[in-house]
């Protein structure tokens, strides 16, 4: 890959950027600034799904926390960026902490890996316009990636 990115993908109600992976590998990637500085910066490339038994999982999830819930790795190759004014985005203030909630992680470390393979079964292998994501032939990552503790 010349110039990429990766991030991971919790098991969430759907599986959508998945399926549209699947279908043509284009992806855009959008980030915001909420603050006083309006700025709004784009991604786009073209993407690919990257599951425990791809081989290049080991190499991947070493870049990344242990955390509970993980479902994928959305690997992107970069094809182009840009900035742009973000007049348009309010602004926002701080509410609470700046790691973010945890609500999600909280909840698939309670369930176990063989409810997160259930509900990737009944929510996860369609997108809502049909598409498959190919989550019906996915299986949970090794346990020595799949948690993380909190100090």
């Amino acid at each position: 890959m010349k110039s990429g990115v990766a991030y991971l993908d919790l098991t969430g109600s759907g599986n959508e950027t998945a399926a549209h992976l699947l279908h043509d590998g284009r992806i855009t990637i959008m980030f915001c600034s909420f603050d006083s500085n309006a700025e709004i910066a784009r991604i786009y490339g073209r993407g690919t799904v990257i599951r425990p038994d791809d081989k290049r999982w080991r190499e991947l999830i070493a870049h990344f926390p242990k955390i509970s819930g993980l479902r994928q790795i959305m690997e992107i190759s970069v094809e182009s960026a840009m900035t742009s004014c973000g007049y348009g985005v309010p602004r926002m203030g701080k509410t609470g902490e700046m790691a973010g909630r945890d609500t999600l992680e909280k909840y698939w470390a309670t369930r176990g890996e063989e409810k997160k393979e259930q509900y990737w079964r009944k929510h996860n292998v369609q997108s809502i316009d049909g598409l498959p994501t190919g989550m019906d032939e996915a299986t949970t990552p090794s346990s020595e990636n799949s948690t993380r503790t909190r100090s």
